[in-house]
């Protein structure tokens, strides 16, 4: 079986798309998901599957989720592989010693082409700094997130993509749930 980490795209924000960790912990066991386990609230889930991978997977997800649970949301797939990745990418080692909050992981549906990450970068009106890598952007936010300007709308149109972020603490943390060495 293959471990997985699930990401939920805008869950438990603001009081909307509101679901339960325990709820989703449940439906990854009617799904006939292995060892599925939750990190906080903000939908962050680690199980094991031995049938779909990839796109399939993350459909499944999406689908069983709203059909089961009346939550239409998209969900972000990858292995502890791909996340070891995300790890060791990481263009901003710095920022994520010294303001490892300010640093966030944005997990797209698609790589983005570089030309869109430009495009990106030039849309900043603050000190943000972005690098795209694969499937991921990184973001820095040195001023903080709550009244910057690059919002998630900003990244998705931007980008052609849609995603989902978590700060470098929180990317660790899943780290850890899945194994991976995270102390570097």
């Amino acid at each position: 079986m293959t471990t997985h980490i699930a990401l939920l795209r805008g869950v438990n924000v603001g009081g909307k798309t509101k679901i339960a960790m325990a709820d989703l912990r449940e439906l990854l066991t009617q799904l006939g998901f292995g060892e599925p386990r939750t990190l906080l609230q903000s939908g962050n889930a680690v199980f094991r599957s031995d049938k779909l991978t990839g796109a399939d997977l993350e459909r499944l997800l999406e689908t069983e989720t709203e059909k089961r649970l009346g939550l239409k949301t998209d969900f972000f797939v990858r292995t502890p592989e791909e996340w070891k990745e995300v790890i060791a990418n990481n263009p901003f080692p710095d920022e994520a010693r010294s303001d490892p909050s300010h640093l966030v992981v944005v997990f797209l549906n698609r790589a983005p082409d570089a030309k869109d990450v430009e495009a990106l970068q030039a849309a900043i009106k603050g000190r943000e700094t972005v690098r795209g890598m694969g499937r991921q952007a990184y973001i820095t936010y040195p001023d903080g997130i709550g009244e910057s300007k690059l919002t998630i709308t900003v990244i998705e149109k931007k980008l052609g993509s849609r995603g989902t972020g978590r700060n470098w603490n929180t990317v660790l943390k899943l780290g850890a749930l899945v194994g991976l060495d995270v102390s570097s």
